[in-house]
């Protein structure tokens, strides 16, 4: 059994050492080593950002109301402009530093100061200003980005309408190029049409980039994007044609002045076309570099994907945060003489609450090495490094993957962390609750992550398509090392290693082949090569089918669809926790993050044991000991627990957690003391059992 000492206040080290003589010291973890791992390649970068959302001018004060709110968030993007924050992925010839995978490694952590400033700040930069930049020319980018950069110019994102939200390439908006004065004319037709959620439509944005269906000659080209400005600067309000409404109070991200836009015959000089990837002449003739409509369209969507590489990123960090102050409450919250007469139990001592903070725990660290490979993808792309269509495609379907379980996962944290604080964690003071508000739309902007976990399924079809017609083992192994892992595996080896050992009575065996590295590769890969070869041989065909018929083919099976792109996200996760084990150097370090990525391979496996048992690739004794061999880990890992959260590298001044300020310790303490001194001056009341157990011995 090994002794843990606690810490006496938060950010000192928990030390873990093993009894006199019974052997050597257990393994302890470098914290700067693990910190400076999770910082990642923008490390630097981080510390800025990091170091501006730990002032007191961006943190958001809460009780305010949503005007007031609002009000504070619109002076704090000023705050972050005259603080050099948030130009970094602009052109360098304009102030910026053409640093992409730097600039969203910057923007995500302000999610630990106010999240409505971070999506503020992102409606300003990552989504208005970089669709100017990423969708505009050179032309464009001289007459409105110094103005985007600087905050003269507040503006909008205006793509999503009342009646479509993730299906962009429906939407109703209009731009009509009318010869004869050389001008687009934009209209939203009917009221599902109006510009609906838009960020800075309330009140603040001057200008919009609106997304509209071009339509010259009679012809519409699809979806394009148009510079037009929205209001009066001086007196703010609506220009001529131009209209919309409040959305008013909001579950959450009560800081941003989200609203409606409508058009009605609005002219806009051809000029203020996005013309990056389609052009309209002064005659009205339509050209593209890009011949498919389709692939055009989707090419002007990629140039905006950052905002769910950003959202990905934030969620991780709030996470952290989140789970920084439950598992500092938890060494220090006692409750329960479980095994002491006298003393309580520190919570984090309890099995059960390990296991619904360490689980969460190791997901998180899988979560933030994934975001890292993706940001270095992005990085890669943005920055002309690496930007094929292939590699577009790759980011794009990455994105997609994990930003869904990102989001769904901080939101579940948070609330499990609100949970395991009990009273405390409902406070205000405490975050949770608030965070917990705010982010909750994470989920269903920027792309509803269940649609987009589809579009990741329908990318894994079609690969799977690409890859053979008729089905046979070998293929599927080339399918799996191009999609999931990079390792060899055919299909007869893979329900081979999969079952290891069948039946045989061995407890020890099935359980080293689960903690195996190689054995949770096998069973998280031949999970989802089974679940994509399954759903692709029941929609083979569907392509020769009537339109309506086909729909229904993949409407009974969608499902199945998505389950394969979440199990697809989940082993992606898995896999870049295991390749971040390869860059630690310390072997404590490597030890804990073994038993950490162990308990987050093994957490998957029994989430989905009930596929396991169904499909053979475990038998019944064989996931009876899953959950035995998780408990073991919770111990080891236990020790560790207060150095894994320091790795995060987040201070009081981002926790702002009343309960992770050692208040609570001093509070223990201090309960403690008075009843040590009861007892020893003998003047300590007697429990009414010890009572009656003493009137009965003397009358017996």
């Amino acid at each position: 059994m090994t002794e843990v000492v606690d810490r006496t206040r938060p950010g000192t080290r928990e030390t873990a050492k093993a009894p006199e003589g019974t052997g050597p010291a257990m393994p302890g973890v470098d914290v700067a080593e693990l910190g400076e791992l999770l910082l990642g390649k923008w490390a630097h970068i981080r510390r800025a950002a990091r170091d501006v959302a730990g002032r007191p001018e961006v943190h958001k004060i809460e009780g305010l109301t949503h005007t007031e709110h609002r009000k504070r968030v619109s002076g704090q993007l000023k705050y972050l402009v005259d603080n050099k924050a948030v130009h970094r992925a602009f052109p360098a010839s304009l102030g910026g530093s053409d640093d992409h995978g730097g600039n969203i490694a910057g923007f995500e952590e302000l999610v630990t100061a106010d999240p409505s400033l971070q999506i503020k700040a992102g409606v300003q930069w990552g989504l208005f200003g970089s669709a100017v930049m990423h969708l505009g020319n050179e032309e464009h980018h001289n007459k409105w980005l110094p103005g985007i950069m600087n905050l003269d110019i507040p503006g909008c994102f205006a793509m999503t309408e009342t009646g479509h939200g993730s299906d962009v390439a429906s939407i109703a908006t209009t731009a009509s190029y009318d010869e004869a004065t050389q001008e687009f004319v934009i209209n939203t037709p009917f009221r599902a049409a109006w510009k609906d959620y838009i960020g800075n439509a309330a009140t603040d944005g001057l200008a919009a980039v609106v997304f509209a269906q071009l339509v010259t000659r009679n012809v519409n080209h699809g979806v394009h994007a148009f510079y037009v400005e929205l209001r009066n600067p001086d007196t703010k309000e609506f220009l001529p044609g131009i209209g919309g409404e409040d959305d008013g109070v909001k579950g959450g991200l009560n800081g941003i002045d989200n609203g409606r836009l409508h058009f009605s015959n609005v002219r806009v000089p051809r000029t203020n076309l996005l013309n990056r990837y389609g052009n309209v002449s002064p005659e009205g003739e339509y050209s593209s570099p890009i011949a498919s409509p389709g692939r055009r369209f989707f090419t002007m969507l990629g140039t905006l994907v950052q905002g769910r590489v950003s959202l990905d990123g934030a969620a991780v960090a709030a996470s952290k945060v989140a789970l920084t102050t439950a598992i500092r409450y938890a060494t220090e919250r006692r409750q329960f003489n479980a095994s002491s007469p006298t003393d309580e139990e520190v919570l984090l001592d309890y099995q059960r609450h390990q296991r619904r903070l360490f689980s969460r725990l190791a997901t998180t660290f899988a979560a933030s090495f994934a975001h890292e490979q993706l940001l270095e993808k992005f990085d890669d792309v943005f920055s002309g490094r690496h930007d094929t269509d292939a590699d577009r495609q790759d980011l794009e379907t990455l994105a997609a993957a994990l930003k869904p379980l990102s989001t769904w996962h901080a939101l579940d944290t948070l609330q499990e962390c609100r949970e395991a604080c009990g009273g405390a964690g409902f406070l205000i003071e405490n975050r949770f609750a608030s965070l917990r508000a705010d982010l909750d739309v994470y989920a269903t902007f920027e792309g509803d992550n269940t649609v987009l976990l589809q579009l990741v399924a329908k990318r894994l079809l079609a690969d799977y398509a690409k890859e053979f017609r008729n089905v046979d083992f070998g293929i599927l192994a080339r399918f799996v090392v191009a999609q999931a892992a990079d390792v060899a595996i055919n299909r007869t080896g893979l329900r081979q290693v999969a079952q290891f050992v069948a039946d045989t009575g061995s407890v020890q065996k099935a359980a080293l082949a689960l903690r195996d590295e190689a054995g949770q590769r096998t069973l998280l890969t031949d999970r989802v090569q089974s679940m994509v070869a399954e759903v692709g041989s029941a929609l083979k065909g569907a392509n020769k089918l009537p339109q309506h018929q086909a729909a229904a083919l993949f409407n009974q099976h969608q499902d199945d669809l998505i389950d394969a792109a979440q199990a697809h996200a989940e082993l992606l996760q898995w896999e870049a926790f295991t390749e971040a084990l390869r860059k630690v150097s310390d072997p404590g370090t490597l030890q804990v993050l073994t038993w950490l990525r162990d308990l987050f391979g093994l957490s998957l496996i029994e989430k989905h044991l009930s596929w396991y048992l169904m499909n053979g690739r475990l038998s019944m004794q064989r996931g009876r000991t899953v959950g035995a061999y998780i408990n073991r880990l919770l111990i080891k890992i236990r020790p560790h627990a207060l150095d894994l959260v320091e790795s995060f590298g987040y201070g009081p001044e981002h926790l702002r957690a009343a309960i992770a300020s050692g208040a609570e310790k001093e509070r223990q303490d201090e309960a403690r003391g008075y009843f040590q001194a009861q007892r020893a001056s003998g003047k300590a009341p007697i429990a009414e059992k010890a009572a009656l157990a003493h009137k009965g011995r003397k009358s017996s």
